[in-house]
This record gives structure tokens, sequence and C-alpha cells, in this order.
């Protein structure tokens, strides 16, 4: 598959991608660590712009404005594909990338669809809403992700979209209440009645309950079931990349346990996963796992879109990605990724004493 070219983003638009990573996500930038460096950059470039993205829509302060601010990405991404970027390192960052990869425009196009969907403020009618949802906001991005690393065929991009399905759903169940009190409700409709709960009888004032309890844990089930047929996806990609993508994926659904150890009220307490915890999960994914999860699995019918855009965008073969370096160096990667975890750890303790 195409590699990143010499030349891709100036050194200053790399590092400024790497800190949007730093400060935008913790477990993505530690995860991240474990890429082989031309992947690791890739990673970070285009995260830097799905944040930059969803930055742009989360902070606008009216709905008009947020409006406004998804029509402008759609202008970013038709410069991006134009090979005429927005002048911000993220977008000249994700120009390269998009070319050097062929990465499908529907693709970016679905994951602004998505926030164009927040900007509404959507409600999810029953969990395939929830999941056409997660497709475009997670799914796109697990799919691009998986192109960087080089995996096209149509199985493997299932299982992509399948972890950030499960992410996105792992999401959902963390931020009931955080999202709740932003105007915003994800949970599947249906669940909630069927639970006794009225959906806007909860926003007006959002309070955890045993019947709100049921409906986390039952939405956390499916991110299970997602988890483990994604499993099969990460054994078919690049030996260098398998530990960063299972780390990721570890992380995230440990956050689902800690939803589950707090009872699942995701209203007044957000769960999360320490440095100490997030260092077990990065060492247990350097071991390869018995995979019982086929990697045939029927795709989510609402990410089929996503695969059918790169089955059908054609792949130059001009150039091809140089072999990645032997995955010699997992130690030294390891004790890095390890020693930056503890950094946060204390800087994180400061904070936490500087306000007491």
């Amino acid at each position: 598959m195409p590699a990143l070219p010499p030349e891709f983003a100036a050194a200053a638009d790399r590092t400024a991608c790497r800190a949007a990573i730093r400060t935008g996500s913790k477990s993505f930038f530690a995860a991240g660590r474990l890429l082989p460096g031309d992947v690791r950059e890739a990673a970070y470039g285009l995260y830097a712009f799905c944040r930059l993205s969803d930055d742009l829509v989360d902070e606008a302060p009216s709905p008009a404005d947020r409006r406004d601010a998804v029509t402008r990405l759609d202008g970013r991404i038709s410069r991006a594909y134009a090979g005429q970027p927005a002048d911000s390192a993220a977008d000249r960052a994700f120009s390269d990338i998009v070319s050097a990869y062929a990465i499908p425009e529907t693709l970016p196009r679905a994951l602004i669809e998505g926030f164009a969907w927040d900007a509404d403020g959507r409600r999810y009618a029953d969990l395939a809403a929830v999941h056409g949802y997660a497709a475009r906001v997670a799914g796109s991005v697990g799919a691009m992700m998986a192109l960087i690393m080089g995996a096209r065929e149509p199985d493997a991009l299932a299982r992509a979209c399948d972890l950030g399905a499960a992410m996105q759903l792992t999401n959902i169940a963390r931020d009931v209440g955080e999202d709740a009190r932003m105007g915003r409700l994800y949970l599947p409709l249906d669940w909630m009645r069927a639970a006794g709960l009225d959906p806007d009888v909860f926003m007006a004032d959002p309070q955890p309950s045993p019947a709100l309890s049921g409906v986390v844990a039952r939405l956390l089930f499916e991110a299970e079931g997602l988890y483990a047929r994604a499993e099969a996806g990460i054994t078919v990609l690049p030996a260098q990349c398998r530990p960063a993508i299972r780390a990721a994926g570890l992380i995230y659904a440990e956050i689902g346990r800690r939803i589950a150890a707090n009872g699942y009220d995701s209203v007044t307490r957000r769960a999360r996963v320490g440095g100490a915890r997030k260092a077990v999960l990065i060492a247990r994914a350097m071991r390869e796992p018995a995979v019982s999860a086929s990697l045939t699995a029927a795709a989510l019918p609402e990410a089929a879109f996503l695969i059918e855009a790169v089955r059908r965008h054609p792949l130059t073969p001009a150039r091809q990605r140089p072999a990645l370096k032997p995955w010699w160096d997992v130690g030294g990667r390891v004790v890095h990724v390890l020693d930056l975890i503890e950094r946060m750890r204390e800087r994180e303790a400061f904070s936490r004493s500087a306000s007491l």
C-alpha cells in the first residue's frame, strides 16, 4: 500500500499534531507510542484533524453556530482532498494522509455527518440507530486507522468498525450525565421506555436510578460483544501495530468495567482508568491472545457503507509501503510508555494536591 512520502507534513505540523493527542486523549497517546514510527505519525495526524473537527462543533455556542461549523468542516475536507488544505497543522497533515493512504472521501464525510447529527440534537430510537451514529463518529475513524496500517480487506475493515463502535458505546455509557447536561441523549429510546424511563423527564433532571443503570449495563454488554469480535481483526494487522490497537481496546473496555464498579452510575460519577491499571493493560496487550472470534463475522449493517466505499476506491500501486522495522524493541517501547504514564500520574497527583 502507499507509504507516507518522506516530506509528510512539516516538522512543526507533526509536533502540533502530537500535542493535540497529548492534551486531548492520554489513553490514545500512550497506546500510540507502541505504533511503528510512520504509522504513529499518520495516526496522530489523523486524530488531530478528527479532534479539531469535534472541538469546532462542540465548542460552538449555539445550534446555529454548530451547524455552521459542520458546513465549514465539509469545506475543509473538500480542500484537503483537492490538495489545498486550510492553513492549519491538522489540515495539512490530513491532506497528506488521505492522499498517501488512499482513504476514500466517504469516511471523513461520515464522521462530519455524525457531528451534524450532534449539532441537530438527534436522538436515537433503538440500538440500530445508535450503531448508525457510532459507525459515523467512530467506525469511520477505525476504518481510516486500518487503512493507515495497510488493512484494506473487507473483513479486516469490518472488525475495525466493530472496535470503533465498541469504543463509542463505551463513551456513551460513561458520559450519560455529562451528555444530558449538554442537552444530548444517545441511549436507545426504546430501551429507556422499556425500563420505565421517560427520556424527556430524564433530560429535564438527569438523575441516577436502578432503571437507568440497567440501560447502561445493557449498552456495555453490547460493547463487550463488539470488543470480542474486533479481536480477530487485530490479528491480521502488521505484527508491529497489534500491541497499540489491542492496548487501546483493552483500556476502553476497562472503562466499562469501572462503570460497572460504580454501580452503572454515569450521571453523578465518571469512570476513569488510572495510570497503573493502564500500564497493566498495555503489558497484557504485548501478549498474543487466543482468539475465538471469527474474522469473517458479518459486518454491522450500519457500517457496511464505509467498507463498500473502500472497496470502490482505487489504490494506486505507484508507491508501496516499505517493510516495517522488525518488532525487536518491544521492551524499549514499553518502558517508554510506562515512564510516560508514570509522569502523567505524577502531574495528576500534583494537580489534585494543589487544588486542596
